[in-house]
């Protein structure tokens, strides 16, 4: 099978980053990371890349009139590396219509709290707060919206009675770690088929 080309965008230490890239390592994902880009010149995920052979670039938000431009040298960065598949990992921006439209449906995020319920950047924290009995992860295609798009998959599990942000997110990462490669596998695959809001697997 061919491997199918990503290009991860990450703000910062790219846990999710190094678990893709130890999974296609391992045998167990088909895919090549060609490209990590990041708007933080001191984001650990550049080291992670730089680690493994992969190019690590830093794109800087300021040197751009607008997020249209630096979105546009984001897309001419990932089509320069042969990317077909954009993923999120721990990227702390919203993305725009330039993103969006070079690579619709091919754009992936993993969010952690089980969307709909909690998005934004503290997932964990609020699944504590409300009181909820479980909380997960989800890993979904990227729309306009903030954590909005067609969900892929979900992995759930329990919180626990003693559990606070720091706990719950750690138990919560160790899920992430699983499904995105998952999701990714499942695209590479060509087994996602978006129908409106809904993922089919097929």
């Amino acid at each position: 099978m061919a491997k199918v080309g990503l290009g991860v965008l990450a703000s910062g230490r790219g846990s999710n980053l190094q678990a893709i890239i130890d999974n296609i390592e391992a045998g167990k994902l088909d895919a090549q990371v060609k490209v990590v880009i990041s708007d933080k010149p001191t984001a650990y995920a550049l080291e992670r890349a730089r680690t493994h052979g992969i190019p690590g670039i830093y794109v800087n938000p300021g040197q751009f009139s607008g997020k249209e431009e630096y979105e546009k040298a984001i897309v001419e960065c990932l089509q320069e590396n042969q990317v077909e598949l954009v993923v999120l990992a721990g990227y702390m921006r919203l993305v725009g219509k330039v993103l969006l439209n070079s690579y619709s449906n091919r754009l992936m995020n993993i969010h952690p709290a089980l969307l709909p319920s909690f998005p934004g950047a503290h997932g964990q924290r609020d699944a504590v707060e409300y009181g909820v009995r479980f909380s997960g992860c989800t890993v979904h295609f990227v729309d306009e919206g903030m954590d909005t798009g067609p969900i892929i998959l979900q992995a759930v599990l329990p919180v626990l009675q003693d559990d606070d942000e720091d706990t719950l997110a750690a138990r919560i990462l160790q899920e992430e770690h699983k499904i995105y490669s998952q999701a990714i596998q499942l695209y590479a695959e060509e087994r996602l088929k978006v129908e409106g809001r809904k993922v089919r697997i097929v």
